[in-house]
């Protein structure tokens, strides 16, 4: 057997295997004398099946078959020695008038290359990176739902300033139908808050959308909207006025303090600010580094440029899935993950040149970590480390949760690695300021 390979270009290459009888002819042999011994033809005893009978039963199958299995392992055989970097799989090209009555072929197959280029991540670039403070309105914001969420909950015959209110909005046009709890000094527009004043259960207020609040991000959480769809809404919406309720505030003493963060881990209301920032500002972390994440991923994107076979690749794509594709379909299907793809290499290529692994020791850890958290959770603070160490084994039995885990564990390995090496900018802004940078206004 021998294999050649012809490089078109810096990413497309054609390998041609050429198999002679030599290279197949015992092992087909040896099939065909294995059913030969096992065949059960009429006139003929078991075993004494005369040889051209099995030949030309079964010989163009098993030749077939035969000759494939060594396709396949030579060509990967070849594929490893030689080192090199494909994108997708091998694709057969067919030959239309290919002669398998000959005693040896020669087989091509067409190759898309992994594209050579560098990645710097010392490059100059947009890349901000946020810390989020909690600030003194909204420590304010929080000790008021706190003070309410432990208090007394009082049932009330018309709205005043300051009650919840517990209705549904509803515009059928748009397909709004939100059950939410609303109190009326959220609204920007002060018609509209002082249009619940004195309102019933079962009345219906009618209100705006239009400059309802001070950011329009908020039309998402009371009318459950996406995104795209809050900037600009200009509709009237319906709320189904269906309990009004006020709450009694409890007081900030020492029995809320113990009851919120455990007994005199907490002692003033100081301590209970510093406490909620602390907790606050954790949450608020995670999502800044998400968001760093995905920004310093679009700049990669962006700023390394290399190309691909993308005529390959979208021939590939024909027959890559379950389904096969039209190349028009296979065209737009490419589009769609062409990013994805290059991300994927950019990141094998940071992840082999500051050679960042996963061992199996980081992976229990973890793991370990996560369950105990979740313990935390549910009020188990002090587990032993028999039960954790259990409860890991029986995670990591799972496949699909030691791949997820090992995925997370890996994405945390690159965010400190960015941390550490992007050329980035820091800002300081408040959760509110966040959220606004967040979709790009």
């Amino acid at each position: 057997m021998n294999i050649t390979r012809e490089n078109k270009d810096a990413l497309n290459a054609v390998v041609t295997v050429n198999v002679t009888k030599d290279d197949y002819k015992q092992k087909v042999d040896k099939v065909l004398q294995d059913y030969r011994k096992n065949a059960s033809i009429p006139g003929f005893r078991k075993g004494a099946v005369p040889m051209s009978l099995i030949q030309k039963q079964y010989g163009k199958a098993v030749l077939l078959e035969e000759v494939n299995k060594l396709l396949q392992s030579s060509l990967n055989d070849y594929l490893a020695k030689e080192k090199l970097d494909i994108l997708g799989n091998p694709l057969p090209k067919v030959t239309e008038d290919f002669n398998w009555d000959a005693d040896d072929f020669a087989f091509e197959f067409e190759l898309g290359l992994a594209p050579s280029f560098s990645v710097d991540l010392a490059a100059k670039n947009k890349v901000v990176k946020y810390n989020i403070l909690a600030d003194d309105k909204m420590l304010h914001e929080q000790i008021e739902r706190i003070q309410k969420q432990y208090g007394k909950l009082v049932s009330k015959d018309k709205v005043e300033e300051g009650d919840d209110i517990v209705g549904t909005f509803t515009n059928e046009e748009k397909g709004i139908e939100n059950r939410t709890t609303i109190t009326t000094d959220i609204f920007k527009d002060k018609k509209a808050a002082k249009k619940f004043i004195g309102k019933k259960v079962g009345d219906v207020v009618t209100i705006g959308t239009k400059g309802l609040f001070d950011d329009d991000h908020k039309l998402m959480d009371v009318l459950a909207v996406g995104h795209d769809d809050v900037h600009g809404l200009d509709v009237e919406v319906n709320f189904t006025i269906e309990e009004i309720n006020t709450h009694e505030k409890t007081e900030l003493n020492q029995e809320l303090f113990d009851k919120l963060f455990g007994e005199g881990n907490v002692s003033s209301v100081e301590e209970l600010k510093a406490k909620i920032k602390e907790d606050a500002e954790q949450q608020f972390a995670q999502q800044a580094d998400q968001k760093f994440l995905n920004d310093v991923t679009e700049s990669l994107i962006e700023n390394t440029k290399f190309d691909l076979p993308s005529e390959f690749l979208t021939k590939w794509l024909q027959t890559a899935g379950e389904t096969p594709l039209t190349p028009e379909q296979a065209e737009e299907e490419f589009k769609r993950s062409e990013n994805g793809l290059r991300y994927q290499l950019i990141e094998g290529k940071v992840m082999s040149e500051n050679n960042l692994q996963l061992t199996f020791e980081e992976l229990k850890a973890a793991t370990a970590d996560v369950i105990k958290k979740q313990m935390a959770q549910f009020g188990q603070m002090n587990p032993t480390d028999a039960d954790v160490d259990g409860i890991v084994a029986r995670v990591l039995s799972n496949k699909d949760e030691v791949k997820r885990l090992s995925e997370q564990v890996m994405s945390e390995k690159l965010m400190n690695l960015f941390k550490e090496k992007v050329n980035y900018t820091t800002k300081e802004v408040t959760y509110q300021d966040f959220i606004k940078e967040m979709y790009g206004e």
